[in-house]
């Protein structure tokens, strides 16, 4: 296993008493950064359960076998909620998502190293692998990537694995950071941070769910079922845990929306739906959902999203899609962090739309420029192979 070439780490210390995990917390605790990652299974469960937690401080390394029944975590509770000690990650949602719902809340003072290796202009959403390549010239052992974490005992292999992550983590935080104090961007990183520090982040409205299907109907009275039922599936999936598909599938939703069984034989003829299913407790549950969403006033149904007003122009924002290239490429930063398509329709459209690309730094970058473009301020040409603002006054 290829290590760090600046961190002559020990072999990393297999923690599975809360004794060990307390001595080990209250050592980082003194420490300005941990880097953390975590080793989980979801195939089977709505919510991800946790089979291992790696930590990393600037000489050792451990890895906590949380599958072990006595092993009580509130130590590590006390680390991820200690703002002296920056939590370093890498694409750190499902890790926070595991650590929110193991509890209660969620790491103080995160940092993101997906995140600042966009404002840093590595691209969008660079992979942990290539960050380390490029930063630290390492390599990472896949072999274990897809091991079933939960399987006991952990091998040594596994654990080496596991610890791997987490030493180079430390070498790709201290560059990136570096790097972005230099350049005087460590606070465009702290904006983004607020995002997953929310906890709403990593909790979906129910009730918003079935959105995602996009069911091609203005049926209003199917919406408002479909919106019913989608939210009881998300819930019964919970209440079991279990992953939504495996209680029911999004075609089956569908189906059941639009057909809107009233009893039980009806149910077991819908697709997905078993008997066992129909005649049980999720069975008349969803059943008591449709009935719900049958009856409910008209005014309160809902209606499919649209986009409002006016296509815009595909040449404006072709435009506009020059100008975020030329600006990401000027600045080093990733296209999409500076602005989604989603934005860039709306600034063809609207005025001056509340979206995040007017907002803090993406405005001061990128923002301001696009509304100077729409209206005329400025336009673009070409300087050599760069593309070049020129002022309307020029």
């Amino acid at each position: 296993m290829p290590r760090p070439a600046r961190s002559p780490y020990p072999e990393p210390v297999l923690v599975t008493d809360t004794a060990s995990l307390a001595a080990l917390v209250e050592r980082l605790r003194q420490e300005r950064f941990v880097t953390i990652d975590t080793e989980f299974v979801r195939e089977r469960t709505y919510y991800p359960e946790l089979c291992v937690v790696q930590l990393a401080g600037a000489t050792e390394v451990a890895v906590i076998d949380t599958v072990v029944e006595t092993l009580d975590l509130e130590p590590l509770a006390a680390l991820l909620d200690d703002p002296a000690v920056v939590k370093v990650f890498h694409a750190a949602r499902q890790d926070l998502e595991i650590f929110l719902y193991r509890f209660g809340r969620l790491p103080t003072a995160l940092f993101d190293t997906q995140v600042a290796a966009m404002v840093a202009g590595f691209g969008d959403q660079v992979g942990y692998d290539s960050l380390v390549a490029s930063l630290t010239g390492g390599e990472i052992d896949k072999a274990h990537r897809f091991s079933d974490w939960s399987a006991r005992p952990l091998s040594p292999a596994q654990v080496a694995y596991a610890a791997a992550d987490v030493t180079y983590l430390r070498d790709v935080y201290e560059k990136l950071s570096a790097r972005l104090e230099r350049e005087g961007r460590l606070e465009w990183v702290a904006q983004e941070m607020a995002v997953l520090a929310d906890p709403q982040t990593f909790r979906p409205d129910p009730e918003t769910l079935w959105e995602r299907l996009r069911p091609r109907t203005g049926n209003r009275r199917m919406l408002g079922i479909l919106r019913a039922i989608t939210a009881w599936r998300d819930r019964e999936a919970q209440r079991v845990n279990i992953p939504r598909s495996r209680l029911l599938k999004d075609e089956s939703l569908l189906e059941i929306a639009a057909t809107a069984p009233r009893d039980i034989e009806a149910l077991s003829r819908m697709r997905g739906v078993s008997r066992g299913f129909a005649e049980g407790r999720a069975g008349l549950g969803l059943l008591a959902a449709i009935e719900a969403a049958r009856i409910e006033p008209e005014a309160s149904l809902p209606t499919m999203p649209r986009k409002d007003g006016p296509r815009p122009s595909p040449a404006l924002v072709s435009l506009l899609k020059v100008l975020l290239a030329a600006k990401a490429e000027q600045h080093d930063v990733a296209p999409r962090l500076l602005a989604s398509s989603e934005e860039i329709d709306r600034l063809a459209v609207e005025e001056v739309p509340d979206i995040p690309a007017l907002h803090g730094w993406r405005r001061t970058v990128f923002g301001e420029d696009a509304l100077a473009l729409k209206s005329g301020a400025i336009s673009l040409g070409v300087d050599g192979k760069r593309i070049r603002l020129l002022r309307a006054d020029q």
